[in-house]
């Protein structure tokens, strides 16, 4: 698992995916969340916009990022 540092209060899930390098772009983020293959905290997320926090941990592929705050 990689931890990744944010330096708010959160980040949503879209953004996180690029910000942690797991995607490329905003339009993959998209694909992949809507096509159920990104699950927060253990459970599958379709939500764009799901906002993550301090200790949240995300699934996509066989990749494993926990989100903390700075």
């Amino acid at each position: 698992m990689t931890d990744i540092a944010i330096y708010s209060e959160y980040i949503k899930l879209d953004a996180f995916l690029k910000y942690c390098g797991a995607v490329g772009t905003g339009g993959e983020a998209k694909l992949r969340i809507t096509d159920g293959g990104v699950c927060v905290n253990g459970a599958v997320c379709t939500q764009r916009g799901k906002k993550l926090r301090d200790g949240d941990c995300v699934t996509i592929g066989a990749d494993e990022y926990r989100v903390k705050q700075a």
